[in-house]
């Protein structure tokens, strides 16, 4: 560990918001639109880079920022439609699961830039998240409830095993997948697990449907996978613009070694014609 365990508390709220904010807004909104507003990390992201960084943002960005608002819009209607116990609480608690998971990545460029690596900071980070969840789940009677419940019920305990192994070979294949093919390949491939997601809730635990669920997803996936490969492909440029200013400097000073040791040996000639 490099990084000072005083550092570490941040990361945990945000995570332990993240993670329980979002759960605790499922008793008041479906699945579809928790998956929906969850992928939005965009809109809070733009916000609070530009309100305390200063960042600005080019005309693509804000656009596909539009594209994301117009498709929440559509999502929150079509279950303000649908949803005969509709209650606008729900999305108060994912959007806030939202903020606090857009604040989470520059609370971990701040360990980053004190010289932690992504493993401790991964490894520190769920560890506290876990005991802190551990212990509100098991003031709240959270914890000993579902205990009692899987023990009674196999099915339970089974789907939460397999949960478990399917987010530890998911997430690891998502890491792979980057070192191998590149973040593009991975931001196209973490879309359509959103889509596939949508696809699959509707299909496997039917729930009423709207038009409006297609206009806005489409909406919402299309205007976050637009600004990842964006701003992927502004970060590559930037990087290759970074590499050819590199190999100038190299090609500058091999030109200046080369003509030093070209004068050396004139020198050395020089002299032993003397």
């Amino acid at each position: 560990r490099v990084a000072p365990i005083s550092e570490y508390p941040a990361l945990t709220l945000c995570l332990l918001g993240s993670s329980a904010l979002s759960n605790w807004s499922l008793n008041y909104i479906n699945f579809p639109t928790k998956v929906v507003f969850r992928g939005c990390k965009l809109i809070p992201t733009m916000f609070i880079a530009t309100l305390i960084n200063k960042k600005s943002f080019s005309t693509l960005e804000y656009i596909c920022a539009l594209f994301v608002c117009l498709g929440l819009v559509m999502f929150a209607a079509a279950d303000w439609k649908l949803a005969p116990d509709f209650n606008p609480i729900g999305l108060i608690l994912v959007s806030l699961s939202v903020c606090a998971d857009s604040v989470l990545p520059n609370a971990q460029e701040r360990l980053f830039k004190l010289g932690s690596s992504r493993l401790e900071v991964t490894m520190y980070t769920n560890l506290f998240t876990l005991i802190a969840m551990t212990v509100t789940t098991f003031i709240s009677g959270d914890l000993v409830g579902v205990v009692q419940h899987a023990m009674l019920d196999r099915t339970l305990a089974l789907y939460m095993a397999v949960f478990t192994a399917i987010s530890y070979i998911a997430i690891s294949f998502y890491m792979l997948i980057i070192k191998k093919f590149g973040g593009v390949i991975a931001v196209l491939l973490g879309t359509a697990r959103k889509a596939m997601t949508l696809v699959l809730s509707f299909l496997l635990f039917p729930k009423p449907f709207s038009w409006l669920y297609v206009y806005g997803a489409t909406l919402i996936l299309g205007g976050v996978l637009l600004a990842s490969l964006y701003k992927r492909m502004k970060n590559n440029g930037s990087s290759s613009q970074n590499n050819k200013n590199t190999s100038h400097v190299m090609q500058n000073e091999e030109m200046k070694l080369m003509i030093k040791s070209s004068d050396e040996e004139n020198l050395k000639s020089s002299e032993v014609t003397t």
